[in-house]
This record gives structure tokens, sequence and C-alpha cells, in this order.
């Protein structure tokens, strides 16, 4: 069963309502591995599915950076690539590159393979990992899924790639066939980010991670509508949501309309003017910059400081990193930014 309420942190639900709250709310994105040996130990013994196949490991994994960093919040230890085994798409995920497409999709033919997700049969694993990890953490679950753009991006592209071309080439040369692929993907991540919630996680993060390659009339046309649907879902189920991409600071006002109670930043913006852009009714997440945590510490307290000054102890900032945490970057700098943020700012936005 979930904790009682009086042993319960909600810091960050409380920051998604924006609400008043004790101490700023920070978790990273990426906790639950790289930094972390616990988590390294066990890479050298699991590949990473075999780990996200294992409820029990995948739970131990999520649960990990609560108990070693002393953040606010777990986010699931799972992939944003997970829908395509459902979708009957053949992929890998590459160490240091990320996930590699078999056959990329590019024509009417290869859409027309991509079967309807049905989470509990195709991704139930995940689903249970959301249960155990329910019964006795503390803090908020963060469950998760990719934007329909990013998934549909390292389809057509075949993996990650610089600037998306052939994504975008897709989008301008053939909407039709855009659209009935970001259809079929919206419909799959709706699905799943649902059935996470009923699973039990308390907030769903939308990762559109590669959003950015897009101006805002490309944004507004071919991912805007898709984007809102999934965040209606999301609102569906009665949990809050976090919409987070990069390169972004050209498309802020246009996340705010697809949605989220939350919009994440990376650390091209600065904070404040990213906030008074949005305007009133949403918080923000971020948005220290990965490296910096690879810096003496002074620079990371000196860098935090300048975006809690930013944030100004207003109800709705969680704080967070630009993106995920870096590979090599020190435990204890992690555990540190941790601390500082919540001394920097005990009772700091109580009253808003």
């Amino acid at each position: 069963m979930p904790a009682s309420s009086a042993e319960f942190n909600d810091r960050v639900l409380r920051a998604c309502r924006r609400e008043p709250v004790d101490r700023t709310p920070v978790w990273f994105m990426r906790q639950a591995g790289r930094a972390l040996p616990e988590y390294r130990r066990l890479r050298e013994r699991y590949s990473l599915f075999e780990l996200i196949r294992n409820p029990g490991l995948a739970a131990e994994v999520t649960c990990l950076p609560v108990r070693v960093l002393g953040v606010d919040a777990a986010i699931l230890f799972a992939d944003l690539t997970l829908p395509y085994l459902g979708l009957g798409v053949e992929f890998e995920v590459v160490e240091n590159r990320g996930p590699v497409i078999a056959r990329p999709l590019r024509s009417e033919a290869d859409v027309k393979k991509l079967r309807p997700l049905d989470p509990e049969a195709d991704l139930g694993f995940v689903l249970e990992t959301v249960r155990l990890v329910r019964r006795d953490l503390k803090v908020p679950l963060i469950g998760f899924v990719g934007g329909p753009f990013t998934l549909a991006a390292y389809l057509v592209e075949g993996g990650p790639a610089r600037d998306f071309p052939e994504t975008r080439a897709l989008m301008y040369g053939r909407p039709d066939l855009w659209d009935r692929l970001m259809g079929i993907l919206t419909e799959s991540v709706s699905r799943f980010a649902v059935a996470q919630a009923r699973a039990g996680a308390q907030v769903i993060q939308v990762f559109d991670s590669w959003v950015g390659v897009l101006g805002p009339e490309a944004y507004a046309r071919w991912v805007l509508p898709y984007s809102a649907a999934v965040f209606r879902a999301i609102a569906g189920a009665g949990v809050p949501a976090i919409h987070f991409g990069t390169g972004t600071a050209g498309l802020l006002e246009l996340m705010r309309e697809a949605g989220g109670d939350i919009i994440g930043l990376d650390w091209r913006i600065e904070l404040g003017s990213a906030w008074q852009r949005l305007g009133g009714g949403v918080g923000v997440q971020g948005n220290l910059d990965p490296a910096a945590l690879l810096a003496p510490f002074e620079v990371v307290t000196a860098e935090a400081r300048r975006i809690l000054r930013a944030a100004g102890g207003r109800p709705g900032h969680i704080f967070n990193l630009g993106h995920g945490v870096l590979p090599g970057t020190p435990v204890d700098s992690l555990k540190a930014l941790v601390d500082l943020v919540h001394v920097e700012t005990c009772g700091g936005n109580e009253n808003g």
C-alpha cells in the first residue's frame, strides 16, 4: 500500500498544483542511472532491457536515487521507445547512441504495418513495476512517455539524427502520411500514459526531446494537435503532467497551448524570462546545465542560486536539470545540490 499521508513527501505534487511548499522540490532527469555506482553494478550483469523487463529490478532502480540522493520524486525506470514493442517495430537501444530502428518508416506500407498498442498486454511489465514501486515509496512516482513527435522522428530517421532532416522532409512532402503516423503514435502514447496513471503513477512527464528542431509554424501545424491530445488524455486520468523538450526557447508559448501543468525548461533559456513568457496558471521545471555538475561545487552553488533567484520562491517551481544527468557526474555533487536547494528555500515559498 502507498505510504500514509503523514509520511508522504508531496512537494512535487503540490508544485504541480502551484501550491505553497515548505521547500522547493528537486529531482533529476536520468537520476536512476549513469552516475550511481549501484546502477552501474547492475548494468554489468544485465542489459538495459533486461532490467526494464524485470519489474523487481526496475523497481529497485527506480527507488535507488530516492534513497541515495534524497530527491523529492522517483521517475520510473523505463525507456521512451517501449511503445515500439507493441507497435511491432524492430529496434534496439545502443549504448551511448540511443534507439536504432531496423527498417526506418518512410512509406505508406511502413505505416500500415504498425499495430495498435495494448499497454497491459504489450507493456505489462512496466505497469507491474509501477505497482511495485508505489507499495512503499514515500515520494511521488513520475511515469513518462515519449512525445509523438520524438517517437515519430526516431522511426523516420532510423535513430537519433542531427536536426532530423528526413522527418522534416516527410512533414512537408507527405503531410497526409505524417498525420497518419502521428495519429497512431498519439493514440499509443495516450493509452500508455493513462495505463501508468491507473497503475499508480502520480505524475506523467512527456519527453518531446527533439521537438526543438522545428520552427513555430511547423510545430503548430504538425505537432501541437497531437501533443494536445496526449495531455488531454493524461488530464482525463486525473494526474498532473510535465511537458519537456530541448531547444524549445522559440516554442514555449505553443508548448503551453499544447498542455502540461509544468513546462520543463532546458538550460538554454533563463528561467525567469521563460516563466514570464508562459504567464500565470502554469509551473516550470528546471533548469541547471547538466555540465555544471562536472565543475567544482562552488560553481554548482552559484548556478543553482541564480536559478532559485529567478524562480523567486513562486509556487510551481520544480528544481531539475535542463536535461539528463551526464555520465561521470559526482554522486556527492548531486547529493549536495539536493541539500542546497532544500536549505536555500526552506520556508521560502510557503506564502507564495
